[in-house]
């Protein structure tokens, strides 16, 4: 019998994040995947700001913006209106990164790979979990590999990212509530020839749904994806791509959109069912759903993706943490997973079926409003595009820059309490510091594992805090006593006004950073 600190199902991009900052903290991970060969092709086309923002301590941003358009534009056809709106260089001060980037999920999958195999941890495919249990100190995981091998694992924690038929969540007895959407989606690779005239993103309005192409497609120029009434029932394989779409559905498609464009070259095509789900919980003693096991939405402001890797980024680095230390101990950070990423999760699902509503449900009020009313707005919505400030906030909710966790137990605040800064469970917001040189950005200076302690000017310097996971950090442009203590994802854990060495010492050991006993 083989053990390891964190045993990871599924090498998703969740799957593979999660692995990344677990290590990146100290865990040993191994990661098994049950497909032979990654997933091809992409689903997912959006990176968010937060996201890259995530995992940039991870060193892997600047892999993926090298793959990704960091400018992109989208034409909108309203009936005979085409507005375009630019998704580059938003007004997003507080971040490095704002901008939408529009990269294929397989490229993100091969850069969160590599950099894993740069540490010396390689993906495990062909290897299927077959069932795991709690046994109270240690979870026991049965493996079995292509060739009916079988192995058994032991592990302090093992995490779910094996999609919406995750077993890990059925092992867990974690419960699955929601329902089927009663639309389905249609994904297609296509290529339209040299005649088309288009450049950058299309999102066609109409009665029956919106269609989108995407100047991404693997095999072909342009990614198709349109949502449609769907005529099959329940019991299928939801998220994942079923029977392809025939040539003449999709030029029909395309025709109703008015697009006027004839499909020369189909590659490849799917009709992908959807739903909308959650699980009634996120952990279950040792065990752990992220990403789609945990909750699934509709494809509405790509959210699948982005709310997987920063689940796992909030996961990664507790298990990390926490995996030399024994409960009750370490009961309370572990239990701050689910009770941050849960009710972020909820929220999100309120806004993609809000938005998935508007876009693709046939129903009288959306159709009326997709093919009579958008038209109707039409010419006063490049008034409202050129309000960057107003654009920037919806892709500061769409992103989740405006998450919080302030009722989290992890979230604490010192005394006396620091006024002017961030609260705790807040985002730290992206700004320009010194720190005794040149200035430079906030978060290019955090860009590395661990929890980061940032002291004002006079502040005092804590003379307990030895460890390899805390980075102390004093700016010179800041003036008073006050200190904060920030996660690794990025949160603000501690805020005090003053020398609490008490109260920063209680916080470090709850997020176990102080010695283990």
């Amino acid at each position: 019998m083989s053990a390891v600190d964190v045993l990871v199902v599924g090498a998703g991009t969740t799957g593979l994040a999660l692995a990344l900052q677990a290590h990146s903290h100290g865990a040993g991970v191994r990661v098994v995947e049950k497909r032979p060969e990654p997933f091809r092709p992409s689903r997912a086309l959006i990176l968010h700001p937060r996201t890259l923002e995530v995992l940039r301590p991870l060193g892997v941003t600047e892999a993926l913006l090298d793959l990704a358009d960091t400018a992109p534009t989208a034409d909108l056809h309203l009936g005979s209106h085409v507005v375009t709106a630019g998704l580059g260089d938003l007004e997003l001060p507080d971040t490095a990164f704002p901008h939408l980037s529009l990269v294929r999920q397989t490229d993100v999958e091969s850069v969160l790979t590599r950099a894993l195999a740069g540490r010396g941890v390689v993906v495990e495919r062909g290897v299927e979990l077959v069932s795991v249990r709690d046994e109270g100190r240690m979870a026991r995981a049965v493996l079995r590999s292509a060739d009916g091998g079988i192995e058994e694992v032991r592990s302090p924690f093992v995490v779910g990212c094996d999609g919406p038929a995750s077993t890990v969540r059925a092992c867990a007895g974690a419960g699955w509530h929601g329902r089927p959407y009663t639309e389905e989606a249609v994904l297609a690779d296509i290529d339209f020839g040299g005649s088309h005239g288009l450049e950058g993103a299309q999102a066609f309005a109409g009665r029956d749904g919106l269609l989108f192409l995407f100047p991404l497609g693997e095999q072909a120029p342009w990614r198709l994806l349109a949502t449609r009434a769907s005529a099959h029932g329940a019991g299928r394989d939801f998220g994942q791509p079923g029977p392809p779409v025939p040539r003449a559905e999709l030029q029909r498609l395309v025709d109703d959109a008015g697009l006027g464009a004839h499909i020369e070259r189909l590659v490849w095509s799917a009709r992908v069912p959807l739903q909308c789900r959650l699980a009634r919980r996120f952990r279950k003693g040792r065990l752990f759903l992220a990403g789609d096991a945990a909750h699934t939405y509709s494809p509405a402001t790509g959210q699948g993706m982005n709310a997987g890797i920063q689940d796992a980024v909030n996961l990664g680095w507790k298990l990390a943490f926490a995996v030399d230390r024994q409960e009750p101990r370490t009961g309370v950070l572990l239990d701050s997973y689910d009770g941050e990423r849960r009710p972020a999760a909820r929220g999100r699902m309120l806004l993609t079926h809000t938005a998935f509503w508007a876009e693709a449900s046939t129903g009288r009020i959306p159709s009326w409003a997709r093919a009579v009313a958008a038209p109707l707005a039409a010419p006063v919505l490049p008034a409202v595009l050129d309000r960057r400030r107003l654009v920037a906030e919806a892709v500061r909710v769409i992103s989740q820059l405006r998450v919080n966790y302030r009722r989290s137990p992890l979230s604490v605040d010192g005394t006396p309490r620091l006024r002017g800064a961030p609260r705790p469970g807040d985002r730290l917001p992206d700004a320009t510091v010194s720190t005794g040189g040149p200035p430079r950005r906030l978060h290019g200076l955090l860009a590395r594992p661990g929890v980061h302690l940032l002291l004002q000017r006079d502040a005092d310097t804590p003379v307990d805090v030895v460890s390899p996971r805390v980075t102390v950090l004093r700016l010179t442009n800041s003036p008073g006593r006050g200190l904060l203590a920030v996660r690794p994802d990025g949160h603000v854990g501690f805020r005090c006004g003053g020398a609490d060495a008490a109260a920063l010492s209680g916080w470090l050991s709850l997020v176990a950073v102080a010695a283990a006993d």
